[in-house]
Parts: C-alpha cells; structure tokens; sequence
C-alpha cells in the first residue's frame, strides 16, 4: 500500500488547489467552505533522479517509480469533535492516513472569504490542533471506561494498558499533542489500534500566495515558527501557482520556477518533507532487464523485510541478497561490469537496506 498523506485545514484554505497541484487530479475548487465532501484521493509517482539515471543504464522494458497517495479531506471547523461542519465524518477520514499535512492559509483574496475576520495562521493551526486533540481525549475516553470494566472484573493483563491509557489523557489534557508522549515501542503498539489523530506525523504547510515568493513572507515565518517549537517539518508553498503550472509543459513550468526563485516542485519538495517525517527510504529493483522498479521502506528495515515487499516468496524462500548502491553502479557503467569487478556484495536476511540500495534478492520455493 502506497504512504497516505491526508491535507487537513480550516474551509478555503487552499487544500484542494494543493490537491489538485500535487496530483493533476482537476478536484472542484470554489471559494465557499466544504467544496470537499467526501476525500478525494489521488495516487503520485514520487519523483527521483536516481530511478531516471538507473534507467537510462539498464534500459529496462519497463520503469515503475513508487507512489505517494494524497487524500484531500474536507475542511476542518470549530467544535467539529461535536459534528460541526460533519465534523465526525472529516475526523474519520484522517484517521486513515499515515501523516497528515496541515494546510494553514496565508494568503490575502478578496473572492476567497477566510473563516474569521482576521488572518493568522497561528489562530487557525491552534483551531485544528484543539480539533485533533479534542477528538483523541473523546476516544481515549472510550477506551478508558472499556479497560477500567475489564479491571473490575479481575481482568489483571489490562492494569498496565490502563496506566497507560490515563498518562495519554492526561498529556492532551495538559495542551501537548500525543505524538510528544515519551513511548516505547509495547505502549506505541498499545495506542495503535486507537488511531489516535495526534500522534499521527505531522507536517506545517504554509500556503502563500505568489507575491510571496520566494521567502514565503511574513505569515508563513509563523507557520515556520510553530514548527520549530513542536519539532515539526515546515515547508510553504504557493498552490495556486502550482495548480496552474501543472498543466504547462514540464521544461516552461521549471523555467518559471526559476524565475520565481524556487529549486524544485511543490510535489518533490513535500514528498522529501513526508520521507523525512516518516523515516523512509527509497530501494531498487531490477528484475532481469524487464523491469526497473522503485520501493518505499522504512528506514532500519531488513533485506528480509525488502523481499517481502516486492513478493511473499521471495521472502519464504529467501537465501541472500546481491547489493550495491545506485551510486556505485552508475559510476561503474553496468551491472555485467560491477559483478566483474566484486562490487555487488552479498548480504544475508539480517542486512539493512540502506537507502539508494539496487537489490537483486535470491530465493528458492
């Protein structure tokens, strides 16, 4: 399954046009809250150089990047724990996701009316994170009085899950997002099954308008701001902009990039901004000249882990995995060559895929 970035913020602030940039998708934008009722989702190939340079060398019949899928769910409201703004329904879609990507407007328009009378973003993020959090104290609630039952029948096992359970509470009760409670890896497994909407990764998106670039400008330094505070990633972009220079022919888009000041797309620079969020990596595959293929794994994860992904067999049958770096071989010119010259080392199940690795595994079933 493709990594799920959900875009979340207050009605009009610019989600479905990021959406839209992201993705090429043409989803209704309007400027009235809720254009979005149901999410709308998007799958992307993630753009990476490296997959485009292994290409080129190997020839493969086929080149398959991996993908970033971008759900757009509905703009988010005040009390919209109690059903405000079908608030229930919107919280429901985020906790599907893997990261969510908070949207902040910091743009001025006239034809695009924001949600209060003033814009601060800081007021806006503060709306959608009291949202989130209050949306978690109600589910832990739940949970709380489930566990605390099970304990008064003798149920022993659950005292340490409830211990649990009230330190949570109490963090969110006390304004901190449950993403900074100290866990281990028992407790994270514990809260899991819960998908609690606070501990979910988090990424700050400051939408600008195109005035602003290519510093962002004062309101996204807020945003940046709060970032910096929560230990979160930032980046802010123009999607207006971007919507529109989807449908220009790649070589005019980066040319006007260029002259706005920016290095890279909207879509590379929030996937980079996810992948490090997330702690992925990215490894290849080359089966036999046909295809030439990219994967997303998380960082720390095993060759074992690595076969797995690519098809239960060759994990079952697993016997050793051949490695080398895409950097490597592109210096060395070919695969035939980097066998000759002993640069694909061998490695066992235990190995740690690192990222850039090409993988070629072994197996027997």
């Amino acid at each position: 399954m493709p990594l799920q970035l959900g875009l979340v913020g207050l009605p009009n602030a610019g989600k479905s046009t990021l959406f839209n940039a992201l993705t090429r998708a043409h989803a209704p934008v309007a400027p009235y809250p809720f254009t979005t009722i149901d999410p709308h989702v998007g799958v992307v190939a993630v753009p990476d150089p490296r997959l485009d340079a292994l290409a080129r060398l190997i020839h493969p019949e086929k080149v398959t990047p991996t993908t970033l899928e971008v759900v757009d769910i509905a703009g988010l409201v005040k009390d919209a724990h109690k059903g405000e703004g079908l608030g229930n329904q919107f919280l429901g879609h985020i906790r599907n996701v893997d990261a969510i990507a908070m949207v902040a407007r910091c743009f001025h328009h006239d034809d695009v009316p924001h949600v209060s009378e003033t814009l601060d973003p800081r007021e806006d993020i503060a709306v959608l994170e009291l949202e989130l959090a209050l949306a978690d104290l109600e589910t832990l609630d739940k949970r709380r009085t489930a566990v605390r039952t099970a304990s008064k029948v003798g149920k022993k096992e659950v005292a340490a899950e409830l211990d649990l359970l009230e330190r949570a509470h109490k963090h969110l009760a006390e304004g901190h997002p449950a993403r900074t409670l100290a866990l281990n890896d028992e407790e994270r497994a514990h809260l899991q099954p819960l998908h609690l909407l606070t501990l979910k990764p988090l990424i700050y998106i400051a939408n600008v308008g195109e005035s602003d670039l290519p510093s962002g400008g004062e309101l996204a330094a807020r945003v940046t701001s709060i970032a910096q505070s929560a230990h979160a990633e930032s980046l802010f972009v123009c999607a207006q902009c971007e919507m529109d220079l989807a449908d220009w022919a790649d070589a005019e888009a980066e040319a006007y990039r260029k002259e706005l000041g920016l290095a890279q797309a909207t879509l590379a620079r929030v996937i980079r901004a996810a992948y490090r969020l997330l702690d992925l990596i990215t490894y290849f595959t080359a089966t036999g000249g046909k295809e030439l293929r990219a994967w997303t794994l998380q960082r720390g994860a095993t060759a074992l882990d690595a076969a797995g992904q690519v098809h239960t067999d060759m994990a079952r049958g697993f016997i050793r995995a051949e490695v080398i770096q895409c950097e490597t071989l592109l210096q060395i010119g070919s695969l035939a060559t980097a066998r000759e010259k002993g640069q694909l080392r061998l490695e066992g199940r235990e190995y740690v895929a690192q990222d850039g690795d090409l993988i070629h595994f072994r197996f027997n079933v």
